[in-house]
């Protein structure tokens, strides 16, 4: 499939495979975002409900505008943004409004707060019975830990993440990514996703809960399980052949690359390449057990060994040899991967605020659906008037509810 898949900005644009569906999006910062931008991008209409102080994404970030940051373009277009203020009468009798005229509500406020607002799931499911609510917690609600706190931080602490990224290193440490936020946030956008196939077959709306401990426990554990996953085993938890195999990025004569042998026929030809035959005869290469025994030792010598020649010219080797093997790639440089340009990721784009804008176009790709950039991140409020006047507001009870909130509509 070509990146014609994917409509670019100018094209005749597909609706997307969720074409039709409407979400009523309560979220804010990063994980809730991140799951309707999927829907979003898959074509739902998605109405992000602001207070009038707006996402606190807004301000994260690099800004050229207030409240247009870098973070917050990236994570919300193909939204609507409306503003209403959940903290009045006016504000609250809006939302019940436009609830029946939703499929999805989904939140990823504390189930506590949400409930003091007057839209938990019952609530909720009295005004519309065929909804999909999904709340995103930070931690599952039969626990003890249910009504505290969670931050991206706090999560890869508790879910063994910080730890295991720490081994080998003096003190523990977080990745320099949100990784638990947007982990978190594709899982919630799939559960919506399965809960409206449900409601399709079925006809049947329901409660779903995506806590973030819970999800990234089990995304760290998947290869780490390791001796707990049997009763009465000894062996530690933990996949050794990451944790103890000494695949790293390793030096070359001018910079730095990543390269990965990884079959006995891969480390037969590196070998081979850097003049070193002799130690695949020591590591019984042909034989996978030991040489997974040896695997330290064998990655300690692609370290030494990858000095001898540039970065080009290994390259240019592990192509011949189907080595898999990439440049160190920084985040300036991945504009110019060849690869990401021939596909199209990165995309110019004219903002109506921010002026020409890269974004980075919907990844996933539907031949009969196909999915594009339909609306760029909207500035707060952007789209009030018009959300209200879809859902049946009048004229004046638009204006009184705007005067309520401080924010006028868009035109």
């Amino acid at each position: 499939m070509n990146a014609a898949a994917n409509a670019k900005p100018g094209a005749q644009q597909s609706a997307g495979p969720l074409d039709g569906i409407r979400i009523l999006d309560l979220t804010s910062v990063v994980l809730g975002p991140v799951a309707t931008q999927v829907l979003a991008d898959f074509g739902a209409d998605v109405l992000k409900v602001e207070g009038p102080e707006g996402d606190m994404m807004r301000a994260n970030g690099v800004s050229q505008n207030p409240g247009m940051s870098s973070i917050y373009l990236a994570i919300n277009r193909n939204k609507r943004s409306i503003v209403l203020d959940l903290k009045t009468p006016a504000g609250v009798a809006a939302i019940k409004r436009l609830i029946p005229t939703v499929d999805v509500v989904v939140h990823n406020m504390r189930v506590a707060a949400i409930e003091r607002l007057g839209f938990g799931y019952e609530a909720v499911a009295a005004l519309n019975p065929k909804i999909v609510y999904c709340a995103a917690t930070g931690f599952g609600q039969d626990g003890p830990n249910r009504d505290k706190p969670a931050f991206d931080d706090i999560i890869q602490a508790a879910c063994g993440l910080a730890g295991v990224s720490s081994i080998g290193r003096d003190a523990p440490t977080y990745m320099p990514s949100l990784i638990a936020d947007k982990t978190t946030g594709i899982v919630v956008a799939n559960a919506i996703m399965a809960a409206l196939l449900h409601r399709e077959r079925k006809g049947q709306g329901q409660y779903v809960e995506v806590p973030m401990l819970e999800t990234m426990t089990a995304f760290v554990l998947a290869e780490h399980m390791g001796g707990m996953t049997f009763a009465g085993s000894t062996v530690p938890a933990g996949y050794a052949r990451l944790l103890e195999g000494g695949r790293k990025p390793t030096r070359t004569s001018d910079g730095w690359i990543s390269m990965l042998p990884y079959t006995d026929k891969h480390w037969q030809a590196f070998f081979r390449a850097a003049g070193r035959e002799d130690l695949a005869d020591k590591y019984s290469i042909a034989d996978r057990l030991k040489r997974n025994a040896h695997i330290r030792a064998l990655y300690q010598h692609v370290t030494e060994l990858t000095p001898g020649k540039s970065t080009a010219e290994w390259l240019a080797l592990c192509s011949e040899l189907d080595i898999p093997a990439t440049q160190i790639y920084q985040l300036d440089d991945l504009p110019e991967h060849p690869h990401l340009k021939a596909v199209g990721l990165f995309q110019e784009s004219l903002h109506p605020t921010e002026g020409s804008i890269r974004e980075i176009r919907p990844t996933a790709r539907f031949s009969a659906t196909p999915v594009s950039l339909r609306r760029p991140a909207p500035s707060l409020g952007q789209h009030t008037g018009e959300i209200l006047q879809e859902a049946g507001f009048s004229t004046d009870e638009i204006a009184s509810l705007q005067a309520a909130t401080g924010k006028k509509a868009a035109p």
